[in-house]
C-alpha cells in the first residue's frame, strides 16, 4: 500500500486528532502506545489530513509536521471544550445575572495564539464546515457564537452517536435561528403587544386579583404558538399541553382562543357562558364545584383540523405531567381491533411546562422522564419547557436545588437541554422550531429551558422586595421583552416608535371594548351546586352475565397456543386446570374469571389496557395475561387469538412508580372513554405513593372540572401476617374522599363479583353515571376454594352490592345478631361457620360495595329477622382504619335501637403486626369474637 493509500484517510476531526495524539506519545513512549497503532505508525509515518473537494485551501494540507501535532490536539480539546461548557458563559439570562467567563473556553488555557488557530485546519474542529469558515480560529470563532450566544446546548451527555452528530451539524451551521422577513417581525411584535397588554389590563382593571402573571417569560406564548404552527405542518392531529398556574390565563386566551370577554367575565363574577364561542371550535366544562379560573383547562379545534387540549390541573406543580403523556398515548392509539393498539407517534405530542424550582424539586418530573422511551408508555417524546423565573416563590436557586441548572435531572436521560434567553423572542422561535424537529427525528424528549423573571411576586398581591431585593431591583429597571424588541426593530428601520405605541394602544382599547361587554351583564348570582341526575342516581343494576357457550369457547381457545410454543411446564400444568370448571371439576379462581371477563369486555368492543408492576403475570403469581416460551424467551398473548374481538388489548409491566403511572393512566382513560383502563398496585399499600393523584384527581375531577372517567384500581389488600407494609391498601383514605357518588369502593370476596363488577364497568364507559371503580382486591385469597366460582355464576347473574352467607340465617326466629363483613376477613368467617351447622342464633352479611353503602339491601335483610338484638361490624383492620368508622354512621341510622359493636384489632398506628405469631393468634381473636353468640 502506498502513502496515498495509507489508513489515515479514514479518520477525521476528533478521531485523527486522537491518532495524531498517540503518534507523539509514540515518539516518545512506544510501549504506552496500542501495538496495532504502533504497527501503522512504523508502517505509514505520520498521520496526514486528508483532501477535502469542499474545505478551503488551508483545509487542502495534507500533512502535519510532527512538531504541530500537540498544537493541532490543544484546539481540537478547545474545540470540544466548548461544545461541552460554552453554555456556561452564554448570554441567555435576561438580567444579565450570569457567569460571564469560563476558562475552559480561553485559548490561552491551552497555550494558543490567534495564529496558532489560523495554521489549524478546519476539518479538526468542525465537520462540513461552511466555505466561508477559511482558518481554524474562524471555526472557533464560529463554535463560540453558537455554543455561547442566547442560545446554549447540552448534548455531550448523548450517547448515540448519530443522534449527536445530528445535533452537532444542526447547531454548528448557525442555523438555528431563521432569518425572519420584515412581515414576521411586524407580526411577532404584535404578538408580544397582545402578550403583555393583556397581563397588563388585567393588572390595572382588577386589582389585586390573582393571575399568576407571565410577564418576563412573555415567550413562552410565543414558543407554544410556533410548536403549534409546525405540528400543523407535520399534519398532527392534537396537541396536549400540561402546566402550572403561572401564565395559564396567556395560554388560554392566545393559544387555546379563549375569548378575552370570558376572561374578564370571570374576574368580574358575571357568568361567561354567553361569550362562548358559536362555531364549537372552543369546548370547556366545570363540574358543579368549579375550581379557580388558573386551574381551569380547555380544548381548541382550529381551522386547520388540529385540536390542542391543556389539560386542567390543580395547584400542586408537576403531577398533570403524567396525565398529559397518557392523554397523549391513547389519542396516538387506534384500539378497535384485537390484537395489540396501533400506535402513531405524529398524530399527537405533548408539551409538558414545568417551573424551574419544580422540575428537579419535585419526582414525579424523573418519573416521567424515566418512562418516556419505556414501551408501555413512551409517546413519540414530550417537549419540556421550563418556565423558569430563576426563583420558586421566594426561594432562590441555591436553596432550592443541588444542580447547576434547574434542566440537569434530564441529563440523567440523556434528553438534549437548550437554554434560550426569553428576552430574545427570534431565539426563541428558532428553539421551538429545532425541538420539534429533533423530536420528528428521533422520538425522544427534548428540553427547552427558557430563562426569563418573574416581574411581580409570586401572585400580584405579593411583595418580593421582601424577600429577594437584590433580584427584584434589577427586575424593576428591567424593560419588557415587548419594549426591547419594539426596539430592536426602530433600529433596524422596520417601524417607528410611534407605530409601536400605536399598537399597543389599539390592543389595549380593543381588551377594553371587550371588557364593556362583559359590564353589560347583570351581576351574577352565587353560584348553584347541581349534581346531575345521573350521577345522584349511582350505578344501575346490570345483567353482566354471559352465555356458556361463549365462555367455553374463550376458554378453549385461551388453552390454544401454536404447536412450536414451549410453555414452563409447571405454568403448562397450572393454566391447563382452566379447563376442569367447565367439565364440572372444580372452580374459576380470581385470576381465571378476570381473564374471562377481559375477553368478553374486547368481544362486546371495548378496549382494554391494564399496567402495573408486574402486571403481566401478577404480583401473586396469578394472572399469566402473557406466556414466554421456554426456550426462544418468545412472548405470546393468548387472548390476542380469541375469536370475534372488536378491541385491543394490552398489558404492561410499568416502572417501579405509583405516582406517574396512575396519573398516565387517568389520563388515558381520559382521552380514550371507551377504553377499560386499569391500573394494580404492586400491593395495595404501594398506592399512598400516588396519593396526590387520587387526592386531586380522581376523586375530584368530576366535581371541579366535569371530567368523567371510568378508570380501575385494583389495590390488594389483606391482613395475613406478612407486617405492616403488605396489609393495607389503607382502605379508610378512600373511603374518607368518597362522597357525591364519585367513585365506588369494593372489597369483594367472590371471583363471580370481580367478574361482573369488571363487566358492569366496561358497560358503563359511555353512559353518563359512569365513575372511578376501587377494587380492594385479594392476595391469599385468589386461589381460595370459597372464593371461586362455578361456571353458572358466570352465565347468569350482576354485581352482587351485598352477599348473604349460604348456611346462615336460615332459622329467621333464632338469628339475634347479624355480623358484617367484607375481603379476606369475611372468607375467613365463611371458613369457620362452614356449612352453618351451629350458628343458628347469627347471619353473616358480606359487604362487597362499600361506597356507595348498600343502605336499603342492608336494611331489608335486617327487616328479616324480627329478633335481631345486635349489629356487629368485624374486620381485620385496626379500629381506626379499614371501613369501621366510615359504616358506622350507616349503621346508626338502620339500627333502629339494636345494639352495635365493633370486632376487630384495637387503635394502632401501624396497620399490623410485624410478626406472624402475633398475627395469627389476633385473627384467630378476631374471627371467635365475630362468630360467639350474644
Amino acid at each position: 500500500m502506498s502513502n496515498n493509500q495509507s489508513p489515515w484517510s479514514v479518520f477525521s476531526g476528533p478521531n485523527l486528532g486522537y491518532v495524531m495524539e498517540q503518534y507523539e506519545l509514540f515518539l516518545h513512549s512506544p510501549d504506552q502506545v496500542d501495538s496495532e497503532l504502533v504497527n501503522l505508525f512504523q508502517q505509514y509515518g505520520a498521520p496526514t489530513i486528508p483532501m477535502s473537494t469542499s474545505s478551503s485551501t488551508n483545509d487542502a494540507m495534507t500533512h502535519v509536521e510532527p512538531n504541530n501535532f500537540e498544537k493541532v490536539i490543544r484546539a481540537i480539546h478547545l474545540a470540544d471544550a466548548i461544545r461541552t461548557h460554552g453554555h456556561l458563559t452564554a448570554n441567555i439570562y435576561p438580567l444579565n445575572d450570569g457567569p460571564k467567563e469560563d476558562p475552559r473556553i480561553d485559548p490561552k488555557t491551552y497555550g494558543l495564539t490567534d495564529q496558532d488557530l489560523r495554521e489549524v485546519p478546519v476539518s479538526f474542529l468542525i465537520s462540513n464546515a461552511s466555505n466561508s469558515i477559511e482558518n481554524g480560529l474562524q471555526a472557533i470563532e464560529q463554535l463560540k457564537a453558537v455554543y455561547t450566544n442566547k442560545i446554549a446546548f447540552e448534548i455531550a451527555h448523548i450517547v448515540n452517536p448519530e443522534e449527536r452528530k445530528w445535533l452537532q451539524d444542526k447547531i454548528e451551521k448557525g442555523t438555528v435561528i431563521d432569518n425572519l422577513s420584515s412581515d414576521d417581525k411586524k407580526e411577532l411584535l404584535k404578538r408580544l403587544t397582545q402578550i403583555e397588554g393583556f397581563e397588563k389590563f388585567i393588572h390595572r382593571t382588577f386589582v389585586g386579583a390573582k393571575r399568576f402573571s407571565i410577564e418576563g417569560l412573555d415567550t413562552l406564548v410565543v414558543l407554544i404558538d410556533e410548536l403549534v404552527r409546525q405540528s400543523e405542518l407535520t399534519n398532527t392531529k392534537q396537541v396536549n399541553i400540561g402546566m402550572a398556574h403561572r401564565g395559564r390565563l396567556n395560554v388560554l386566551t392566545h393559544i387555546l382562543q379563549k375569548p378575552y370577554e370570558m376572561m374578564f367575565a370571570e374576574f368580574a363574577h358575571v357568568p361567561s357562558e354567553s361569550f362562548l364561542p358559536k362555531d364549537g371550535s372552543l369546548q370547556m366544562s366545570e363540574g358543579w364545584f368549579g375550581d379557580v379560573k388558573y386551574h381551569k383547562g380547555a380544548a381548541y379545534r382550529s381551522k386547520s383540523g388540529l385540536t390542542l387540549k391543556l389539560a386542567y390541573n390543580p395547584s400542586h406543580l408537576e403531577v398533570v405531567s403524567p396525565i398529559v403523556t397518557g392523554q397523549t398515548r391513547a389519542a396516538q392509539e387506534t384500539t378497535d381491533a384485537a390484537g395489540y393498539p396501533v400506535q402513531d407517534k405524529n398524530a399527537s405530542f405533548a408539551i409538558l411546562i414545568h417551573g424551574d424550582a419544580a422540575f428537579p424539586g419535585q419526582g414525579v418530573v424523573t418519573e416521567v422522564l424515566n418512562y418516556s422511551q419505556v414501551r408501555g408508555f413512551q409517546t413519540g417524546g414530550s417537549i419540556h419547557i421550563i418556565a423558569n423565573n430563576m426563583i420558586g416563590f421566594t426561594t432562590e436557586h441555591y436553596d432550592s436545588r443541588s444542580t447547576f441548572y434547574s434542566s440537569d435531572p434530564a441529563k440523567g436521560y440523556e434528553v438534549p437541554v437548550i437554554h434560550v434567553n426569553a428576552d430574545d423572542p427570534e431565539a426563541v422561535l428558532g428553539v421551538a422550531k429545532f425541538a420539534h424537529e429533533y423530536r420528528q427525528k428521533f422520538g425522544k424528549d427534548i428540553v427547552i429551558d427558557l430563562l426569563g423573571y418573574r416581574r411581580y411576586g409570586h401572585n400580584e398581591m405579593d411583595e418580593p422586595l421582601v424577600t429577594n431585593p437584590k433580584m427584584y431591583h434589577a427586575i424593576h429597571k428591567h424593560p419588557t421583552v415587548r419594549k426591547l424588541y419594539g426596539q430592536k426593530l426602530v433600529e433596524e428601520n422596520l417601524i417607528e416608535s410611534a407605530i409601536i405605541q400605536s399598537l399597543d394602544d389599539s390592543i389595549f382599547s380593543g381588551m377594553q371594548e371587550a371588557y364593556d361587554r362583559v359590564k353589560e351583564l347583570p351581576q351574577s348570582t352565587v353560584h348553584e351546586i347541581v349534581i346531575p341526575e345521573a350521577v345522584l342516581n349511582g350505578m344501575p343494576e346490570l345483567p353482566t352475565g354471559v352465555e356458556e357457550s361463549k365462555l367455553t369457547k374463550i376458554n378453549e381457545e385461551l388453552l390454544t397456543w401454536p404447536t412450536e410454543f414451549t410453555a414452563f411446564k409447571k405454568l403448562e400444568k397450572i393454566l391447563k386446570r382452566r379447563e376442569e370448571p367447565f367439565k364440572g371439576k372444580g372452580k374459576i379462581d380470581w385470576g381465571h374469571a378476570e381473564t374471562l371477563a377481559f375477553a368478553t369486555i374486547i368481544q362486546e368492543g371495548n378496549s382494554i389496557r391494564l399496567t402495573g408492576q408486574d402486571a403481566q403475570r401478577g404480583t401473586f403469581s396469578h394472572r399469566h395475561l402473557i406466556l414466554h416460551d421456554e426456550k426462544t424467551g418468545q412472548a405470546l398473548v393468548p387472548i390476542h387469538s380469541i375469536s370475534d374481538a372488536k378491541a385491543s388489548f394490552s398489558v404492561h409491566n410499568s416502572p417501579l412508580t405509583e405516582a406517574a403511572i396512575l396519573g398516565y393512566e387517568f389520563g388515558y382513560n381520559l382521552e380514550n372513554a371507551d377504553s377499560l383502563t386499569i391500573w394494580e398496585a404492586q400491593y395495595g399499600d404501594f398506592a399512598n405513593m400516588a396519593q396526590v393523584m387520587f387526592d386531586n384527581f380522581i376523586s375530584s375531577a368530576r366535581s371541579k372540572w366535569g371530567l368523567k372517567s371510568g378508570l380501575v384500581m385494583l389495590l390488594p389488600h389483606g391482613s395475613e401476617g406478612q407486617g405492616s407494609e403488605h396489609s393495607s391498601a389503607r382502605l379508610e383514605r378512600y373511603l374518607q374522599l368518597a362522597a357525591e357518588n364519585n367513585w365506588t369502593v369494593a372489597n369483594l370476596s367472590s371471583a363471580a363479583n370481580y367478574f361482573h363488577i369488571l363487566r358492569r364497568q366496561a358497560k358503563m364507559l359511555k353512559e353518563e353515571a359512569i365513575r372511578p371503580l376501587i377494587i380492594v382486591s385479594p392476595k391469599s385469597l385468589l386461589r381460595h376454594p370459597l372464593v371461586g366460582a362455578d361456571v353458572e355464576e358466570l352465565t347468569t347473574g350482576q354485581f352482587e352490592t351485598v352477599i348473604e352467607q349460604p348456611g346462615l340465617g336460615q332459622q329467621v326466629d333464632k338469628v339475634e345478631k347479624i355480623v358484617f363483613a367484607s375481603g379476606k376477613l369475611a372468607i375467613d368467617l365463611a371458613d369457620k361457620v362452614k356449612d352453618g351447622k351451629g350458628y343458628d342464633y347469627m347471619h353473616i352479611v358480606r359487604i362487597e360495595q362499600i361506597y356507595p353503602f348498600p343502605a336499603e339491601k342492608i336494611q331489608a335483610i335486617i327487616g328479616r329477622y324480627p329478633n335481631v338484638k345486635q349489629l356487629v361490624w368485624a374486620q381485620e383492620e385496626t379500629e381506626n382504619m379499614g371501613s369501621w368508622n366510615f359504616a358506622l354512621p350507616y349503621l346508626l341510622e338502620l339500627a333502629n335501637g339494636k345494639d352495635i359493636s365493633y370486632v376487630g384489632r384495637v387503635h394502632r398506628s401501624s396497620p399490623a403486626e410485624g410478626d406472624m405469631d402475633t398475627y395469627k393468634v389476633e385473627q384467630t381473636r378476631i374471627i371467635e369474637e365475630a362468630v360467639k353468640s350474644i
